[in-house]
C-alpha cells in the first residue's frame, strides 16, 4: 500500500498546482490512497467550499482533512454533514458539524483506510482535550481490526504536541503527520514500532511568501503599517509538499517514508 499525504492547500495557487499535477503524481508513484489537508483552499486562504471539495475528489483525492479554518466558509457547516470524505478535527467541541474520523476503501477496494483528524490545544482555538480524544480513538479504531491502515493528521501549532502524539500512536497507526504551520520539517522517519512521522508536512502553496500569504503585506502588518490589508494568499507558482508512505499490507505499519516535494523556490 502506498499512501500520499499532502499538506495544507493554500488558496488559488495551491489549487492550481493540485489540478495540474495530482493525477500524474498518483499515477507515476502508483499511489493507492491520497489524503490532503484542504482547510486553506478557498480563494482567501480560509476554509473550503463545496465546489472546491468536489473538484479535489474528482481529481483523485480520497479524503480531505482540515483544522481551525474549516468553518470559515459559511456553506461548509451544511455540506460537511453529508460529505463524509471531508473531515474536521475530532476534538472540536461536541456537536460541531461534520465528523472527525472515518474508514474508507482503497481505490482497488481491497483495503480499508482509517483517517483521523485532530487539532492541537496549545495556541489554537478552544477544543476538547487532544490526548483524551486520541486515547478514545485508539480504542475505536484499531489497526488490522477496524482498518487495515490508519493515518492521523494533527493540525497544530507546536512541535511537542505533534511529537508526543506520534509516539503515542507508534505501532498503532500507519502514519502520523503534522499540519498547520505550512513549513515542512526535516524529521521524516519511521518510528521504532513502525509508524511513519513528520512533525509538519508543509503546504501546497507559493513558498515565496510568509506561510502562503503575500510576503510584502505580511511585513507591513508586522510593521503595523496603516496601509496593510487583511492577509491574502501569495499568487506565485505553488509547490506541493508532503510524504509518501510505503506500508506493509499484512501489518499495516510503514516500511518506509519519503518526503515529497514538487517544484517551487525550495528546490532552487
Amino acid at each position: 500500500m502506498k499512501l500520499l499525504i499532502l499538506g495544507d492547500i493554500m488558496g488559488a495557487s495551491g489549487r492550481k498546482a493540485i489540478k495540474d499535477h495530482i493525477k500524474n503524481i498518483i499515477n507515476e508513484n502508483e499511489i493507492d490512497f491520497t489524503i490532503v489537508n484542504g482547510e486553506n483552499s478557498a480563494d482567501d486562504g480560509r476554509g473550503i467550499t463545496n465546489l472546491i471539495a468536489e473538484e479535489f475528489f474528482n481529481l483523485g483525492i480520497d479524503v480531505l482533512t482540515s483544522g481551525n479554518h474549516i468553518y470559515d466558509q459559511k456553506e461548509t457547516t451544511e455540506f460537511i454533514e453529508k460529505e463524509t470524505r471531508l473531515l474536521r478535527p475530532n476534538n472540536f467541541i461536541e456537536g460541531s458539524p461534520g465528523k472527525g474520523f472515518g474508514v474508507y476503501e482503497s481505490k482497488n477496494k481491497k483495503f480499508k483506510i482509517g483517517v483521523i483528524n485532530l487539532m492541537g490545544n496549545v495556541f489554537m482555538k478552544k477544543t476538547e482535550d487532544l490526548f483524551q480524544s486520541a486515547k478514545i480513538l485508539q480504542e475505536k479504531m484499531k489497526l488490522k481490526e477496524n482498518a487495515d491502515f490508519i493515518v492521523i493528521d494533527l493540525h497544530g501549532e507546536i512541535t511537542s504536541e505533534k511529537n508526543a502524539m506520534a509516539h503515542f500512536f507508534d505501532g498503532k497507526a500507519t502514519a502520523v503527520v503534522g499540519t498547520h504551520t505550512h513549513i515542512p520539517t526535516a524529521d521524516t522517519r519511521v518510528l521504532p514500532k513502525g509508524t511513519a512521522f513528520q512533525t509538519d508536512i508543509g503546504m501546497c502553496g507559493d513558498y515565496n511568501s510568509v506561510i502562503g500569504m503575500d510576503k510584502q503585506n505580511s511585513i507591513m502588518r508586522f510593521l503595523k503599517d496603516k496601509n496593510a490589508k487583511a492577509h491574502f494568499p501569495a499568487q506565485g507558482t505553488a509547490s506541493l509538499s508532503g510524504i509518501i508512505v510505503n506500508a506493509d499490507n499484512h501489518t499495516g505499519l510503514a516500511k518506509s517514508v519519503e518526503r515529497f516535494f514538487l517544484g517551487g523556490v525550495l528546490n532552487h
